[in-house]
């Protein structure tokens, strides 16, 4: 055999080693999205699961704050209904407020606040809150890891040739830029 042959195949069989390893830095960079994104659903699912205790608990205090309850089994269904990242994003935003304007109401009422079962609640609800949080950031740090690659040679190459697109980041919805608006 020749030596341009040679040295042909050899860097033909590079060139073929250096796209299936970017293609599987590819591939590696969405399966860490996808998890993420359970991970950021999992908290979500959490504290949604928290909110029907705290409904039962907080309704024999607050008898008269039907509407902020209301507010927040609406959320939680819309968080439990949500499709897309954004759709998640934007229901979240809004079950975040509407918790935020159940506590507000609940300094209103003292043997509330001392109950152990409220005040338990309310402190798995801000776990989870921190929980969402983390998982959020992790979410987010994958996606830009994803986008990196396929967004700088040689992964572009692979992410047209595969149809890879850029993934949005988990932001919060428009809902969570507005003050929540409390009144006793």
């Amino acid at each position: 055999m020749k030596k341009s042959t040679i040295v042909g195949v050899a860097l033909l069989a590079l060139l073929l080693l250096g796209a299936i390893g970017t293609y599987n830095s590819v591939i590696s960079a969405k399966i860490a999205i996808d998890a993420q994104r359970g991970q950021v659903e999992n908290q979500i699912q959490r504290r949604a699961d928290l909110i029907p205790n705290l409904i039962s608990t907080v309704k024999g205090y607050m008898q008269h704050e039907e509407k902020v309850l209301n507010e927040v089994t609406a959320a939680r269904a819309r968080v439990a209904k949500a499709g897309s990242t954004e759709e998640m994003a934007e229901a979240n935003g809004q079950l975040s407020g509407a918790l935020g304007r159940l506590i507000a109401v609940a300094e209103n009422y003292p043997t509330l606040k001392a109950d152990a079962h409220f005040t338990e609640l309310m402190r798995e609800i801000s776990g989870s809150e921190n929980r969402i949080a983390v998982a959020r950031r992790d979410y987010n740090e994958a996606v830009k890891t994803y986008n990196t690659v396929i967004s700088t040679f040689p992964g572009i190459i692979i992410a047209r040739m595969t149809g890879s697109q850029v993934v949005a980041q988990f932001a919060a919805g428009e809902s969570a830029h507005e003050v929540p608006k409390v009144t006793f």
